[in-house]
């Protein structure tokens, strides 16, 4: 997730970005729309996709937008893509997606265009949907503009009304045992943004799970689960390794 450049907006630019967040979150659909997502070892689901943009090293504008898929349950990575863009949105917080969603439905057309029976089921993104300060994070976005179903799997605690990651945050997370426990991220109304998971046995710090789009919360963190060999589930992990070479679009 590339948010290193923090820059001021123009009063109207952000205006219009409050109006085009509301506009959209009302498409959010945060229940199970496909039939896989309803099944307890997430039959017929046969292709996961993971998503981000990351900063070339040493500088704050290059970056590299990067789409992996993945077979599913074997998590082989069956596509690749990474393209190197130029970031030019600052970096405002609660805004990341008009930064670099553009760049990421870009990705996603070009699989459509050149390997359409590639195209994932579902999308993991490095970052937040439903936990965020408005309710419509960057994973929220990019399911709106592609009507793919949609996850947020963040690293760290977003800091909205009602959740900080405090001593009774800590303690919680202390008595998550195994892989796959988990625990309710309740916000100041009382909604239930998302689910604090344990992805690994071996995992000390957990993942930060939401809804983007066309699925509920329970599948989203039963199917991060199944995708974690490590802390971060392989859709992801496998993105941050592609972007870490740096490749550009026409080497692929």
């Amino acid at each position: 997730m590339a948010e290193e450049v923090v820059g001021r907006l123009p009063e109207e630019t952000l205006l219009l970005w409050k109006r085009e967040q509301a506009l959209l979150k009302a498409h959010v659909v945060d229940w199970d729309t496909e039939t896989w997502q309803r099944d307890p070892a997430f039959s017929g689901l046969q292709r996961v996709g993971g998503l981000d943009v990351s900063f070339v090293k040493s500088d704050g504008v290059r970056a590299c937008a990067s789409l992996v898929v993945l077979s599913y349950p074997d998590l082989e990575v069956v596509y690749e893509d990474c393209c190197i863009v130029s970031l030019t949105a600052p970096y405002l917080s609660g805004f990341l997606a008009f930064r670099e969603v553009p760049f990421l439905v870009d990705a996603v057309r070009r699989l459509q265009e050149k390997k359409p029976s590639l195209m994932p089921q579902v999308l993991l993104v490095d970052g937040n949907g439903l936990l965020h300060h408005r309710g419509f994070g960057v994973a929220c976005h990019l399911g709106v503009l592609t009507d793919l179903p949609c996850i947020g799997v963040a690293k760290n605690l977003l800091h909205v009304v009602g959740l900080e990651n405090n001593i009774l945050h800590k303690e919680k997370i202390n008595l998550l045992q195994a892989g796959g426990d988990s625990f309710p991220l309740t916000g100041g109304s009382g909604a239930v943004l998302g689910m604090a998971l344990k992805s690994h046995d071996h995992s000390t710090k957990p993942l930060y799970v939401s809804v983007g789009h066309k699925i509920s919360l329970k599948a989203a963190v039963r199917l991060t689960h199944s995708c974690c060999r490590f802390r971060i589930p392989e859709p992801v992990r496998q993105e941050s390794m592609l972007a870490a070479c740096n490749h550009p679009c026409e080497d692929q």
